[in-house]
């Protein structure tokens, strides 16, 4: 049964990962972050370093996964909202 809960847990994680990856791209590709909401970004990232040892603490593969990724790039929309501040 555990093996059909992780399954699960892993779909979903590769599910909404991927769904993330468009925004990074496209900001990377445009260098426009105009539009993301920094307070947003920050609080996300937070919560995502909060799910991550959340996943390590219940010793979760599928949350681990999800969140190591989100978490990186998630920390690229913060760099790039930073770093292409238009002037």
């Amino acid at each position: 049964m555990d093996n059909y809960k992780e399954f699960i847990g892993f779909l979903a994680a590769v599910l909404t990962t991927a769904a993330f990856l468009p925004q990074v791209y496209k900001t990377w590709k445009t260098k426009d972050a105009s539009s993301l909401s920094l307070p947003m970004l920050v609080i996300f990232f937070i919560g995502i370093v909060c799910w991550l040892i959340y996943g390590v603490l219940i010793d979760s593969p599928s949350m681990i996964f999800a969140n190591s990724i989100t978490l990186i790039s998630s920390f690229l929309l913060l760099y790039f909202k930073l770093t292409y501040k238009k002037p």
